[in-house]
């Protein structure tokens, strides 16, 4: 999986042709969309970058809104692991060489059916990064998604995950 994709519940259906049209009108024929085992989440693997992909989906909600109407969330997966604290340290190891010294960071957790202990797993992959931590106003975000048994890992900028409703409400203002 390289994209994370949530909607509301009951309407993985709706989402999933939705996305699907979105992925075929920016070219990609064959991308596996698959309705996950928890209500709301929807794994991709597109063979478009995702990072384009979330970037063109922001256009696409500024100029016409009405278009996406079921997907709310939009999380490009830079790497996929199995769900182990080891791995997914490992993973973030070989992202973090872009974070420059003086940059901040913060981790984003989300969990689905997984027993892993997310203290555990921030102090593990924290452990490994000498930067310094900033909630509020970090430059990276190490969004860590646990899906199961697979766990997706990306550092992203702020502006790299897509809320749709954020989106549309920010353009508003």
């Amino acid at each position: 999986m390289n994209l994370v994709v949530t909607c509301s519940r009951h309407l993985e259906e709706e989402s999933t042709d939705e996305i699907a049209q979105i992925l075929l009108n920016l070219g990609d024929k064959t991308p596996k969309i698959e309705i996950s085992s928890f209500s709301g989440i929807i794994l991709i693997d597109t063979h478009i970058n995702p990072l384009t992909v979330v970037m063109e989906i922001k256009k696409i909600i500024l100029e016409e809104p009405w278009k996406i109407r079921y997907c709310h969330r939009f999380i490009p997966i830079v790497e996929s692991t199995i769900a182990t604290v080891e791995n997914i340290v490992y993973s973030v190891k070989n992202q973090i060489k872009t974070i420059k010294d003086t940059d901040t960071y913060r981790i984003t957790i989300e969990k689905r059916g997984s027993e892993l202990s997310s203290k555990e797993l921030i102090d593990s992959v924290a452990r490994n990064i000498p930067n310094k931590v900033s909630l509020e106003n970090f430059d990276w975000n190490i969004v860590i998604q646990i899906i199961g048994k697979i766990a997706g890992v990306s550092l992203l900028k702020e502006k790299d995950i897509v809320s749709t409703l954020k989106v549309k409400r920010d353009s508003i203002e």
